[in-house]
């Protein structure tokens, strides 16, 4: 569980060695890149998801983690939400334990070089061809008024992932597309123009077990089903004990295969009280209220932590700031170097 102090995250700007070092890491480690759009409170499902993974990743790769403040244009489209929401996922990613000691987090649009690159891409795109992407025809299906850069989307993904020369990114099996876009863009930019992107492979992530919300489907802000990732106690007892339950009697032995209830024990119960749970469900003996208060308990001590985490390092929006401005400042170097080779490449220098 995450521990660190304000003052190490201050710490951790003393960049001019850290770039040294991050320098030589680069070389050791293969590249992951990954963008987490500023939309929304994260809920359990989403750390369970993909956002705990990130933490153990950053070990392993030389992790670059954006907060993609240009792809939430397309729904976002007012100036003080979209800055909130923008170090909200900041402070989030930080409050779960992204060290910007081994790892970097930066603002998607200090690095202007991606949206350049979009508009190279963009050329060598057909549109017959992006309208076969899976979310624009959702969109599609949804809306008939979809703006360009829903359209475009998976373009400037594309472009975000390739200008790093990334080797892994990091999705869920419903993202896969997305690689495979990014894939075909990069062959195609090298048939043309000559051997110049590296082709990323999906980091397919641990299949966590569906995360059911409150009413039985998955865990979704769109279902407003949610229990929020740095949730109060009062919020996680008030979710909780919404959980729909049958009439079986505490006595009574109880069905485990789709019960929303016995499926949040097995995400978050441990040592004997899960033992308890298993034995109530099976033998009998359990009411559902007290159930819920076990799983009220272990849920809390999850999100305690990171919540006081989070509020720790709200504190201090200045430094969650430089933090960003730092990233964006080293990956834009990255970048510019990158962008120098294609404008070579296509006769635009």
């Amino acid at each position: 569980m995450p521990g660190k102090s304000k003052n190490s995250l201050k710490k951790s700007l003393n960049y001019t060695n850290l770039l040294k070092t991050a320098n030589i890491l680069t070389i050791m480690k293969k590249i992951l890149i990954s963008g987490v759009k500023p939309t929304g409170r994260p809920h359990i499902g989403n750390y369970l998801g993909a956002m705990r993974q990130f933490v153990d990743l950053q070990h392993e790769y030389d992790t670059r983690i954006f907060v993609a403040d240009f792809h939430a244009l397309t729904s976002v489209q007012n100036k003080d939400e979209l800055s909130q929401a923008t170090l909200d996922v900041a402070m989030d990613y930080l409050a779960i334990g992204l060290d910007p000691e081994k790892m970097t987090i930066y603002k998607q649009s200090d690095v202007p070089e991606v949206t350049e690159l979009t508009w190279v891409f963009n050329c060598l795109t057909t549109v017959p061809y992006l309208s076969r992407a899976h979310a624009f025809k959702d969109a599609e299906a949804k809306n008939k008024e979809i703006n360009v850069g829903v359209f475009d989307y998976p373009i400037l993904m594309a472009a975000d992932i390739l200008i790093h020369d990334a080797n892994v990114v990091p999705v869920g099996l419903d993202q896969k597309q997305h690689i495979e876009i990014a894939r075909d863009t990069a062959e195609k930019f090298n048939r043309i123009f000559g051997e110049t992107f590296a082709l990323p492979e999906p980091l397919i992530l641990e299949e966590t077990q569906t995360v059911p919300g409150t009413d039985g489907q998955k865990m979704s802000k769109s279902y407003n089903n949610t229990i929020p990732l740095f949730a109060t106690n009062e919020e996680i007892k008030k979710a909780v004990m919404s959980i729909a339950t049958d009439s079986l009697r505490p006595e009574e032995p109880k069905k485990t295969e789709g019960d929303t209830l016995y499926i949040l024990h097995t995400l978050f119960t441990q040592g004997s009280d899960l033992e308890k749970i298993q034995d109530g469900y099976k033998n009998g003996g359990l009411g559902y209220k007290e159930s819920k208060e076990i799983l009220i308990t272990h849920i809390t001590n999850l999100i305690t932590p990171l919540r006081e985490r989070r509020e720790e390092i709200s504190k201090d929006v200045d430094l969650v700031k430089t933090i960003l401005e730092k990233g964006g400042k080293k990956v834009e170097s990255i970048t510019h170097e990158k962008m120098e080779v294609v404008r070579e490449k296509t006769g635009l220098k």
